[in-house]
């Protein structure tokens, strides 16, 4: 039971971290963020997650136990590898740059303020964009994991619950010095995560 709390928490922890880095973005362009609209994200990117886990459940079943598991938390394993990659290669172009630890928030920002015609509230059409484009990047994740096992259930609730917080912490830092460096760490600590997810599955 541990293993699969512990599982589901580290997909969700993995799969919400850019929903700080958006959050962010919202702070740093004190774009509004109502608790409707978070809720809109939360809703939207919880049900995708759902869907490419029950995609992932259902291919599973042509699949042999044993392969199944070994694939699955391969393809997390390299996904995560690859995330750290690239998120260490942003960094080390932004120190030689000159921009280190804001470079790919502010341009985050910049997108967002560009997209989101009223500054201080963010309309429903816009915000639902959003959320699809998180939605997005979470479905090759999501039916890996739910080849190699994890609980739906469980990371529905843990999708939801940290799709909420981070959101909303994203938003609350967005002005601050932390803010900045928090988002451009999030892509190479989102890969770390992963890379556990993947070793569990694969070894417990």
């Amino acid at each position: 039971m541990l293993v699969l709390v512990v599982s589901a928490l580290l997909f969700s922890l993995s799969s919400n971290l850019d929903n700080i880095v958006v959050g962010l973005a919202f702070g740093i362009k004190k774009i509004h963020l109502d608790a409707v609209s978070n809720l809109t994200v939360a809703v939207i990117t919880t049900t995708g997650t759902v869907i490419a886990m029950l995609f992932g459940k259902w291919l599973s079943g042509y699949l042999p136990d044993r392969i199944g598991n070994e694939l699955g938390a391969g393809i997390i394993i390299l996904l995560g590898i690859y995330f750290v990659i690239q998120g260490i290669i942003k960094l080390l172009k932004e120190k030689k740059s000159g921009s280190y630890a804001m470079k790919s928030t502010d341009e985050m920002a910049e997108k967002m303020d560009a997209s989101v015609r009223d500054k201080s509230h963010i309309r429903y059409r816009e915000i639902v964009t959003v959320a699809l484009g998180l939605t997005f990047n979470n479905l090759g994740t999501g039916i890996a994991a739910s080849i190699t096992g994890v609980n739906i259930v469980l990371t529905a609730v843990c999708t939801f619950m940290i799709s909420l917080i981070a959101l909303w912490l994203g938003s609350r830092l967005g002005g601050r010095v932390v803010g900045p460096l928090l988002g451009d760490y999030a892509p190479a600590v989102s890969g770390v995560l992963l890379v556990i997810l993947g070793l569990i599955e694969m070894f417990w």
